[in-house]
């Protein structure tokens, strides 16, 4: 039952899915549950490079009038900056990553990219970024290698130090978009011409002019989508809500 505690099984099988590389969303629906129900089990066990099923089904029947009832006890280091339980935080980022992990992107560079998300500066050093994901050195630098390849991310030195920021901005999906969108014009481009190449009335031909065009079409109109709605955004919230039954 959806509304029932989660069994000694069921903590299993959330242990087999993470071993897996399953996303929370994957784990929810073989088990028959909410997202957010594997989310919280997860992260209030360890996390997900850190839960064990034993250990996770030991606590909840050890614990479980105080774990449900009492409130959270702030302590040094406890609070995220803006006074925001860290827990919250965790849970948004890994519901972030999911999302992100169903769009592409490998799991490592999905969760570096989630805690910038959730990160009220938008920017992280390597060893904030291993402090917070509890993992190597190593995993965060391909990650970020991954990312800045993909423009998803730009460094910026520190002031404070020597270390190297990783950054994302607030025009991060308007630079993503549009490289997706340069990509598809390339492709459409090499369609056209092997359509030229294969002569334009046979089959092959006709298909490939016609995934040119299609391209095309799609991506002039979805440059000028963002260019309107970047425009719309950058005057803030008045202008959106009065840009409502505008058409770009």
């Amino acid at each position: 039952m959806p509304g029932a505690r989660l069994t000694e099984q069921d903590r299993r099988q959330i242990a087999v899915g993470l071993r897996d590389g399953l996303t929370y969303a994957a784990i929810g629906r073989r088990l028959g549950r909410p997202t957010s129900t594997v989310t919280r089990e997860v992260m209030r066990n360890g996390g997900p490079n850190r839960y064990r099923a034993e250990q996770a089904h030991q606590a909840s029947t050890r614990y479980p009038r105080k774990r449900r009832d009492a409130a959270p006890t702030p302590g040094a280091g406890s609070a995220e900056p803006g006074g925001r339980d860290p827990r919250v935080v965790e849970q948004v980022a890994a519901q972030t990553t999911d999302l992100l992990i169903e769009a592409g992107l490998p799991r490592m560079t999905a969760r570096v990219l989630a805690a910038l998300f959730t990160t009220d500066s938008g920017s992280l050093t390597s060893a904030e970024l291993v402090r917070r994901l509890r993992v190597s050195p190593a995993s965060i630098s391909k990650a970020v290698g991954y990312l800045e390849g993909q423009v998803l991310l730009r460094r910026e030195r520190d002031p404070r130090g020597r270390a190297d920021r990783y950054v994302i901005d607030d025009e991060l999906w308007y630079q993503t978009i549009m490289a997706g969108s340069r990509v598809d014009i390339r492709i459409a481009a090499a369609c056209m011409d092997g359509a030229q190449r294969l002569g334009a009335t046979t089959p092959a031909g006709t298909r490939l002019a016609n995934m040119a065009q299609f391209l095309l079409r799609v991506s002039e109109d979805l440059v000028r989508s963002m260019e309107h709605w970047r425009h719309v955004y950058a005057l803030g919230p008045a202008a959106e809500s009065s840009d409502d039954t505008t058409t770009p």
